[in-house]
């Protein structure tokens, strides 16, 4: 198989070809030498294509290679996992060398996340740029190659499946396997079993044989009616047996089912190639719908604060300013949430340190919780652990991150304290920066020991369990930590972070 796809991409102009026999020997060369994309059968042992995809993507350094999966895998399920581990494209088996060129253009013109007006690479192998067969000109008919050693056999077959498909003929055993192993492979064989020197039983073991033509239906055709030579058959790959003389009408109605099954493939093909890119249409979408709305948001955010902070705003006025201010850092929150945490996870994210006014976003979302929960008569205080008059430390981070971060963990702790509670929110004056946000209430037993686990949660009424494992993400990609500290005896719950501190000469 790798011999053929190598000299497949060889003709399609592809210059340095390095093969593997399997997921974990992949992942040696692509660790030790730059490679553009990658080819791999989805079942190997040691480690699987899929695996070695997962793995793949788990990468900073690998996750943007293209990938294409070669597999006989037609399980819509397994499909879409492969969509969901990031697979760029997929070929289904088999396939022609025209079908993997135009999965090759565009697994190479494929960049995930890359930034808006991006132009996608050029950097096909130098054919790339012809139009595909099977994607420049309507489709053809469907290929069946009638094989017999008879001339009179052969006009006869053909002048039966002629009007309905696109007929090819061979009159010895090496004519069958050049044709089945070429570039241009027929859809469905229908194969004399009696011929000299290659007879039509060595004829499908060579087909079964190549990974070009190994999947490619075979009928026999012959006189032969013998169980053993129906079972010798079978046992070469056969999917059915016509015996001579021919029925004309029942030949044709069982090449007609055979078709059905060879049709169905290619729609499933087609099926699986819109659901690939689907996903990466989707994943598009979101990058630029993330990127174009952060900026102006950035800008808002701060327009209300310097407004909620103009003493010659009204009361009433103010009321609705952070009502404004709420609504803006739910939307940034879920932005942050669906894109930075997917860069995190992938180990894509790359932290660009700033001073972060840490005790000011304290303070407002205090504020902006204490509006919120008004009906539960919870009081939350907030103590910087600075002197009136001193410089209030900032953390070094990313502004956009703690403005995620901390709503989740306070919003966390509304809920889960009781009516009439207090909440104290501390930030200590140390370096690294500590913070702990304490609530009445303790977490159940059962799920502290995965607190911060994805979708980790215990009876709250549509909980995804999700806010907790993006404090963690969000934290951590800060360069700082968070933990949980449990009291059954006080009834309280406590969450603790340390943030690198900025340095005050900053």
């Amino acid at each position: 198989m790798r011999r053929v796809i190598v000299n497949q991409l060889r003709q399609l102009g592809a210059e340095k070809i390095l093969t593997a026999v399997d997921g974990k020997a992949a992942l040696r060369i692509l660790t030790s030498q730059h490679v553009d994309m990658v080819l791999s059968d989805w079942n190997m042992p040691v480690m699987s294509g899929l695996e070695l995809l997962k793995t793949m993507r788990e990468d900073s350094k690998l996750f943007t290679l293209p990938f294409i999966m070669i597999t006989a895998e037609a399980e819509r399920t397994h499909i879409e996992e492969a969509i969901a581990c990031g697979v760029t494209s997929m070929i289904l088996k088999p396939y022609s060398p025209s079908q993997l060129m135009v999965r090759v253009e565009k697994a190479l013109a494929w960049k995930p996340g890359r930034a808006p007006g991006a132009k996608a690479a050029t950097t096909a192998p130098k054919r790339l740029d012809k139009k595909p067969d099977d994607q420049s000109v309507a489709p053809q008919k469907p290929t069946i190659l009638i094989v017999d050693d008879t001339t009179d056999n052969l006009v006869l077959l053909s002048g039966l499946l002629k009007t309905e498909y696109r007929v090819r003929l061979a009159q010895n055993g090496a004519k069958t396997v050049e044709i089945c192993t070429s570039d241009d492979p027929p859809d469905l064989v229908l194969l004399d079993i009696m011929m000299p020197g290659m007879d039509g039983f060595e004829v499908a073991k060579h087909l079964r044989e190549h990974p070009t033509s190994e999947n490619i239906p075979v009928i026999f055709v012959t006189a032969m009616t013998s169980s053993d030579a129906r079972l010798k058959g079978l046992d070469l790959g056969a999917v059915d047996f016509i015996t001579k003389p021919v029925d004309p009408d029942a030949l044709k109605h069982r090449v007609r089912n055979f078709m059905r099954y060879v049709q169905l493939r290619k729609n499933l093909q087609a099926e699986y190639d819109g659901m690939v890119e689907m996903a990466q249409l989707k994943e598009d979408v979101a990058h630029i719908t993330r990127h174009d709305m952060k900026g102006p948001l950035a800008g808002v955010l701060g327009l209300l604060h310097a407004l909620i902070e103009d003493d010659s705003v009204g009361r009433k006025q103010l009321e609705q300013l952070k009502l404004v201010e709420e609504t803006a850092l739910q939307v940034l929150n879920m932005i942050n949430l669906s894109g930075e945490l997917f860069k995190i996870e992938t180990g894509r994210f790359e932290l660009h340190a700033v001073p972060v006014p840490i005790a000011d976003i304290l303070r407002r979302i205090a504020e902006i919780n204490r509006t919120a929960y008004a009906g539960k008569d919870i009081h939350i205080s907030v103590d910087t652990d600075v002197p009136v008059g001193d410089e209030v430390p900032q953390s070094l981070g990313d502004a956009m991150l703690c403005y995620s971060l901390l709503p989740n963990i306070l919003k966390s702790a509304c809920e889960a304290a009781p009516d009439s509670s207090k909440i104290t929110v501390k930030l200590y004056d140390q370096s690294p920066l500590r913070i702990v946000i304490e609530n009445q209430g303790a977490v159940p037993a059962d799920i502290r020991s995965r607190f911060f686990e994805k979708y980790s949660t215990s009876g709250k009424s549509g909980g995804t369990g999700f806010g907790n494992y993006s404090a963690k993400l969000l934290t951590e990609a800060q360069n700082g930590t968070i933990t949980l500290a449990v009291s059954d005896e006080n009834n309280t719950t406590a969450i603790t972070l340390t943030l690198p501190r900025a340095s005050s000469a900053v």
